[in-house]
């Protein structure tokens, strides 16, 4: 509907959308954003079941808008396989002095590689995901990709000197203080938000816990409550 523009798909946008300054951006932005695609403008992300009373979740999105969770993803996957073959033929130390050099050729290399090909830095499955964010995007987005991915590759090599650098700060106030071991999907040092709640779809603001207590069988019980 936006890619025609005449005056009927505008009276039909009109009629459907419920905001009217939708219209504009309809036959404007999200036009000239998906002018090349065929089709498949949405993606759905499946969140589990909602806490409590176990309802289904999902968060549906725009594909290529610029907030796409496997946009973020797909980098920060190149990015840690490619530290990953790096420190396999080289000094940690010379990798981190070199920093995330050479991504825009990575990128373009894995972009014209067949999937099954060998001589690529990437898994096949990662090299599949890259050219799939990056089938209809334009030019510009291949520099966004491999900026994006370097600032993830110079995270992952500064984060083990920042933990360190915060072990010894607590270690000279506590001598029995131990390293604190990093999970998966937890907020590393330098970041806003894990990767574990980037990948559900958190992407606005998190509700503040309620102040006052909630109502559970344990506090009408008390202790002796037990869950079956």
């Amino acid at each position: 509907m936006g890619k025609k523009g005449d005056r009927a798909a505008h009276s039909r946008a009109s009629a459907f959308l419920l905001q009217s300054s939708l219209v504009p951006k309809l036959f404007t932005t999200f036009a000239e954003r998906y002018a090349n695609r065929p089709g498949g403008y949405t993606r759905i992300h499946k969140l589990g079941n909602r806490p409590g009373d176990n309802a289904p979740r999902a968060v549906l999105e725009l594909v290529d808008n610029p907030r796409d969770l496997r946009w973020e993803m797909t980098a920060r996957s190149v990015g840690w396989e490619v530290v990953k073959e790096r420190l396999r033929t080289t000094n940690p130390l010379s990798v981190i002095n070199k920093g995330p050099v050479g991504t825009q050729e990575v990128v373009e290399k894995e972009l014209s590689m067949k999937f099954d090909q060998p001589g690529g830095l990437l898994r096949p499955k990662t090299r599949s995901y890259l050219q799939k964010v990056m089938r209809y995007r334009n030019v510009e987005a291949r520099a966004e990709m491999s900026k994006k991915v370097g600032e993830y590759m110079d995270h992952l090599l500064a984060t083990p000197m920042v933990t360190h650098s915060m072990h010894q700060e607590a270690k000279e106030k506590n001598v029995q203080s131990t390293p604190q071991r990093q999970r998966a999907g937890q907020i590393q040092p330098g970041e806003t938000r894990p990767a574990l709640s980037l990948a559900q779809g958190a992407l606005g603001h998190r509700r503040p816990p309620p102040k006052e207590r909630v109502l559970s069988m344990r506090l009408l019980f008390g202790r002796k409550y037990k869950r079956t």
